[in-house]
């Protein structure tokens, strides 16, 4: 029988948050790509909570951006509101959230993918994996040519520990196989040089709430149901790991008089360091904030047997860190309530998402529990709450580069790497999608180190710790947060962009001349000297500081807590030709570009001298951090020649074959005297 049989450099499985940004990194490219969806309704979709961003995560979707990836300029295009949260703390943590028009956000990705060159978006499911036995020929031995041409900026630090490694170093290709290709459940053949898994929560996935159990994806969309079988023929580990959402309520019979509005910020940030306040502003949409109550919590005790999370029809591992409202519950029965958040779902929609109730509970128990939240009395829940079960993988097979350790040319991203969250999944694909690139450029690939961003700090996690539960980002998992803000993740990351090839030479040049400006004026405030005169001292007294006794720079100033860059102006005669100066040195792009981000730029400046101290503390901490981090562990080690280690360090060591010693000592089970003998071995 005839069928479809075609070639392309690059194939991607799924096109969720992960597989937008895979597929659209190998295409910019240049790489022939071909993104599978089993619904184009699926394509960039929320099936959970309409927001993007939030603690933590809103320092992945800026570092997405900065590397050239599309989640933060897409939900700049389609925000319905935006607020900054925990300002009353320091800027370490300060993380952009948005409320998305759901809706609008998958239109606008599927239009960004459709009109991406050298990408073809396909509805189609995938039930096979082709591979073949790996030819020791093929198997790179020498760092490629090309591999160290690095941009301007890399070339200062030590390429060694830099987030490249040689093609020596990182290659896997040690496994029995490699992947050639994809069959679909038609029976069409795509041939391919690289495969990027971003499968999500459809593998086998069923959504569950009461006795009621559907053999589907979330919203109803068809689940992938061959993909997996094919996987574990090539060897690959499947678990299973579980997922949930809340209700959607009828916003028409919604009591909001008995809740409290949250609006958004009257300043909007946007997430793309593309954009300024003016090019995104719009009129914003409220949400809600009520809260459960004791009658809420009887009703879930009382049905608590009824609960597919207790009964033990649900299999799955759960998410520690977003659990169901049952578990809430009955894990926390001294708390006499929990916050709830009504959200808008769209601009042009009446469902409301109930953040803080995701449950399994059976329809009845879920109407009687809903009503008896303030303000939602009379509501009609439009779609049920349910827990949706998936097949994902153990993380711990895959290279830093998201490449199986045991399948060549086979990468992985998103949810099925164990980890949840729109921002975690689009963080890997943008980062899987760079590397299955640049295996076919013969370079060798990008990874981030746990001091270069969150994404790096979040791949190393999941692909060194062994997840036994849904894994989300966390602002306390990143050692280097002072340095990690997401506020200087541009500064941080653009560069590596560059170099990579997803921010152009007209983008990375105006990165340059705000970096110029921040550096240039944090230079002179540390060389302006005012003295202790009477002028000084009434400005200090009139803006709540203490006058000065002897001379101090303007840097000096700055760093009080009540002083900052603006406000000492008056202080500062010579910045209005410093400044103009400066400017009158840029081309008129670049010029702009400052002039518009004006209010980021001096922000910048601010933390830059106020944190001066913490920050030269951390990077000393970084320093340190980089000698064991850069100290490679030989591919062909024999770990039962390492003397005096545990059995249990031992069988961790050859499971994950670390790549250098810093990894090795993030491994759980592997202790401190274990990673001493190992370096012991490795200088022996």
């Amino acid at each position: 029988m005839a069928v479809v049989e075609e070639k392309y450099d690059i194939v991607v499985v799924g096109a969720g948050h992960a597989g937008c940004e895979a597929a659209l990194a190998a295409a910019r490219l240049g790489f022939e790509t071909i993104l599978f969806t089993v619904s184009m309704d699926s394509v960039a979709l929320m099936p959970c909570n309409p927001n993007i961003g939030g603690s933590s995560k809103g320092h992945l979707v800026r570092e997405i951006d900065a590397l050239g990836g599309e989640m933060g300029k897409n939900i700049d295009k389609t925000y319905i509101q935006s607020k900054l949260l925990n300002v009353s703390k320091g800027p370490a943590v300060h993380s952009l959230r948005a409320q998305a028009d759901k809706v609008e956000y998958t239109k606008q990705m599927r239009l960004t993918l459709q009109n991406t060159e050298h990408l073809t978006l396909r509805q189609q499911e995938v039930s096979e994996l082709i591979v073949e036995a790996v030819d020791k020929n093929d198997i790179t031995t020498d760092t490629p040519a090309g591999a160290n041409n690095y941009s301007d900026e890399l070339q200062k630090s030590d390429t060694k520990t830099g987030p490249y490694e040689t093609a020596a170093e990182s290659n896997n290709n040690a496994g029995k196989v490699k992947v050639v290709g994809i069959k679909t459940v038609s029976g069409a053949i795509y041939h391919a040089r690289a495969v990027i898994l971003c499968t999500g929560v459809y593998l086998k996935a069923r959504c569950i709430y009461g006795d009621t159990i559907q053999y589907t994806g979330p919203n109803g969309l068809m689940a992938a149901n061959h993909l997996s079988d094919s996987m574990a023929d090539a060897g690959i580990g499947i678990r299973r790991f579980k997922t949930g959402t809340p209700p959607r309520i009828d916003k028409n019979s919604v009591d909001f008089s008995k809740m409290s509005e949250q609006k958004g910020d009257d300043r909007i940030v946007p997430f793309s360091f593309m954009n300024c306040e003016e090019d995104i502003r719009r009129e914003q949409i409220s949400c809600w904030l009520t809260y459960t109550n004791e009658e809420t919590h009887e009703i879930i005790r009382e049905n608590i047997d009824r609960s597919p999370l207790y009964s033990g029809v649900i299999k799955g591992t759960g998410p520690r860190y977003c659990p169901s409202i049952e578990d809430k519950i009955m894990k926390f029965p001294d708390k006499d309530r929990h916050q709830l958040f009504l959200e808008p779902e769209g601009e042009f929609t009446n469902e409301m998402y109930l953040d803080g109730m995701p449950s399994s509970m059976p329809e009845d128990v879920q109407y009687r529990m809903v009503h008896t939240v303030p303000g939602l009395e009379n509501a009609k829940i439009v779609r049920n709450a349910y827990a949706i079960e998936y097949d994902c993988i153990n993380a711990v097979t895959l290279a830093p580069s998201l490449e199986f350790k045991a399948v060549s040319g086979l990468f992985s991203a998103g949810q099925i790497n164990g980890s949840s969250g729109y921002e975690e999944a689009a963080a890997q694909g943008l980062m899987a999608g760079i590397n299955a690139a640049r295996l076919l450029q013969e370079k060798p690939p990008v990874v981030l180190k746990r001091s270069d961003g969150y994404i790096g700090v979040l791949i190393d996690d999941l692909v060194t710790k062994e997840t036994k539960e849904p894994y989300r980002m966390m602002t306390s998992r990143a050692e280097y947060r002072l340095l990690l803000r997401q506020d200087n993740a541009d500064l941080r990351l653009t560069a590596i962009g560059h170099e990579i090839g997803l921010i152009d030479d007209a983008r990375y040049n105006m990165f340059l001349a705000k970096k110029k400006y921040i550096e240039s004026e944090v230079e002179r405030l540390g060389t302006i000297t005012v003295g202790a005169s009477k002028t000084v001292a009434d400005f200090l007294v009139a803006h709540g500081s203490t006058p000065l006794n002897t001379g101090n720079t303007l840097a000096e100033l700055v760093r009080r807590p009540e002083l900052s860059y603006n406000s000492i102006l008056e202080l500062d005669s010579g910045r209005e030709e410093a400044v103009s100066e400066l400017l009158s040195s840029m081309s008129d792009e670049e010029r702009q570009y400052c002039e518009r981000h004006e209010r980021e730029i001096t922000e910048q400046i601010d933390i830059s001298i106020k944190y001066e101290g913490y920050i030269r503390r951390q990077e000393e901490q970084v320093s340190q951090f980089l000698k064991m981090e850069g100290r490679r562990i030989p591919a062909d080690i024999d770990y039962d020649e390492v003397r005096n280690l545990r059995r249990e360090a031992r069988q961790k060591l050859k499971d994950v074959k670390p790549e250098t010693l810093g990894q090795a000592s993030r491994i759980s089970g592997v202790s401190p005297a274990d990673v001493s003998m190992l370096m012991l071995y490795l200088k022996k």
